[in-house]
């Protein structure tokens, strides 16, 4: 630890300011490398050897300049980033009319008409497993299920216009 850190200060502050506003081109930027510099030499433990406390000095601050890029760098990727892409507040209206306009329409059909086809559709359950689960024929299944799109298919057709 230095003993006189004011001293220190006065002598190689200005040196130090010269440096980092070398390296970064801007004023307030080299005020702040500055006193970040001396507050990290403040704190280093140990002493620092008179004949290297300017390359010390100039060494923190390179370093904290360094810092900084590569912090702006990460920050100017997020700013830079990917459009926002999530759904507008009348696509996502649009989405919840439509919804409803389909649960609607499955509300129309019959029960076991509903069933096979969320069966199918959905679940992704072969004809045969339906036809099974329902206790009706497999050419059942497939007639209902035909029959069920088509109905809905003419529902929604009939609400757009």
């Amino acid at each position: 630890m230095i003993v006189d850190f004011d001293s220190l200060y006065e002598r190689y502050a200005q040196d130090v300011y010269r440096f980092a506003f070398y390296l970064s081109g801007d004023a307030a930027l080299a005020k702040d490398i500055v006193s970040e510099t001396f507050v990290r030499a403040w704190a280093t433990p140990g002493e620092i050897r008179m004949g290297t406390v300017k390359a010390y000095l100039f060494m923190i601050a390179r370093n904290l300049h360094r810092t900084r890029l590569k912090r702006q760098a990460r920050e100017a990727e997020l700013d830079d980033g990917l459009p926002d892409l999530s759904p507008g507040p009348d696509v996502l209206a649009d989405k919840r009319l439509e919804l409803q306009a389909v649960l609607e329409a499955l509300e129309a059909l019959s029960d076991t008409d509903r069933a096979a086809l969320l069966m199918h559709a959905q679940d992704g359950m072969p004809y045969a497993q339906i036809a099974a689960a329902l206790g009706i024929s497999l050419a059942a299944v497939k007639v209902k299920i035909h029959r069920s799109r088509l109905k809905l298919n003419q529902m929604f057709n009939q609400k757009k216009a």
